[in-house]
């Protein structure tokens, strides 16, 4: 059997140029402190110089993360948050040794600017989704973090530029799910304060996204906690409730446990399951060591309406380890159970779409695939995606357009551009959690 050993990504451009002259080889130099550079530059820094600046100062240091985070926060915190986006960006892309953890530098620069108390639909405006769209989640975590005190009106209020009919669905996600990092961080990553928290959104789908928040930064913190300037003074402390009640002081909550790798979604309420059991193969993988037949096998043992969301779960977690590349991504889902391998090709498509919001990456994966099964069920989840990051009925329609003429009409029921199932897809559907 073989063992992959995961790396930190659990779970998605805008472009701008900034030019400079002269900056560029003085912040090559080790001796000199990129960020007083920029405060002494006198026109706009170019991202690319300044990315390259900083692969040469961190290149020979212990502590790359720091090395790279600290001056991407500072530009943040003080409102250059796209310039901190590119910059990163161009580190990704010429430093291989730290590409498995974009998802966690541009978590922090969202973090220094949500914490700024700027407005957040005009730091949205500015993050974008490469490494994932930690940036957009990091802004919401910022923001509760220095939130004097979080109830009804703070949750809902977080998201409010993002609602109504005609608002961006894709950014809403963002917000909401970002909420529910943010949540987590507030509450010392107690996850059951944080998901009753979420409960005070007003719709189903608003909850649902945040519950997923809660319990991917519940895994993140778990695997790689914090580092203490992305925390804030109070996070951990115990919070009055915002209704001015008293709550009881509880214990820690334990985030992970090596005796059972379904925790915690084995002692989830209901309403909570679907949403844990999404994340809940990056906690199994971390304590199995990145053993993807073995993380199969526990998704075998969780109930039986939660099997195929647990390897929706696995598939997501492949497209990770798996670096995207489709031929060793089909041979890792082929390791689980054959009766739920289309829902590991199922989440592990969502992922390819999620990665940069393109529909047509996720297409290109569901024409690779063999069989049926796994064909309509690549679709719909490309269908669903869809569905996020389009409003309307004729853009969501053209974007499954590419899609093999056979397996269409999967990806329209995905996107919910058509109401009925293809009648295979429904017996499939069925089947899996009955």
């Amino acid at each position: 059997m073989s063992v992959f050993k995961p790396k930190l990504v659990v779970p998605l451009a805008l472009v701008a140029t900034f030019f400079a002259v002269g900056v560029a080889f003085q912040m090559g130099k080790k001796d000199v402190d990129p960020m007083s550079l920029l405060r002494r530059a006198s026109t706009p820094v170019d991202s690319n110089a300044l990315g390259n600046a900083l692969i040469a100062r961190c290149a020979q240091g212990t502590d790359k993360t720091g090395c790279y985070s600290k001056p991407l926060d500072s530009l943040a915190s003080r409102g250059e948050v796209r310039l901190a986006m590119l910059s990163l960006k161009r580190i990704l892309a010429a430093d291989p040794s730290v590409q498995g953890d974009g998802h966690v530098f541009a978590h922090g620069i969202g973090i220094a600017a949500g914490k700024s108390k700027r407005d957040i639909a005009t730091l949205f405006a500015q993050c974008d989704e490469s490494s994932e769209s930690g940036c957009y989640h990091g802004v919401l975590q910022g923001y509760f973090l220095v939130a004097n005190q979080v109830g009804p009106a703070q949750v809902n209020g977080a998201c409010q530029s993002f609602s109504g009919p005609d608002a961006d669905r894709w950014l809403r996600f963002q917000c909401v799910h970002g909420a529910g990092h943010g949540l987590t961080m507030y509450y010392g990553h107690d996850v059951a304060k944080a998901l009753a928290n979420c409960d005070y959104m007003t719709g189903d789908w608003d909850r649902r996204s945040c519950y997923g928040g809660v319990f991917m930064e519940n895994i993140v913190n778990a695997q790689k906690p914090h580092p203490e300037e992305h925390r804030a003074g109070h996070e951990g402390m115990h919070h009055e409730p915002a209704d001015g009640g008293s709550a009881p002081v509880t214990k820690p909550f334990k985030a992970l446990d090596p005796a059972d790798h379904l925790y915690p979604c084995s002692i989830m309420d209901a309403r909570y399951l679907a949403a844990c059991y999404e994340m809940q193969t990056a906690a199994i993988l971390f304590l199995n060591k990145g053993d993807i037949g073995a993380t199969a096998k526990t998704c075998d043992a969780a109930p039986k309406a939660m099997r195929y969301v647990c390897y929706q779960s696995l598939g997501r977690d492949i497209s990770a380890l798996s670096a995207r590349d489709h031929a060793r991504s089909i041979e890792m889902c082929a390791m689980g159970t054959a009766e739920y391998q289309p829902w590991c090709y199922f989440g592990l498509v969502k992922s390819f779409v999620n990665m940069n919001a393109r529909a047509d990456e996720g297409i290109a994966f569901c024409r690779a695939l063999t069989g049926e099964v796994n064909k309509l069920k690549c679709y719909e989840a490309v269908g669903e995606q869809i569905g996020t990051l389009r409003n309307q009925p004729a853009e969501r329609s053209a974007l499954c357009e590419p899609a093999e003429a056979a397996f269409r009409n999967a990806c329209l029921y995905g996107a919910r551009v058509v109401a009925i199932a293809p009648p295979r897809l429904s017996q499939i559907n069925a089947a899996s959690v009955l």
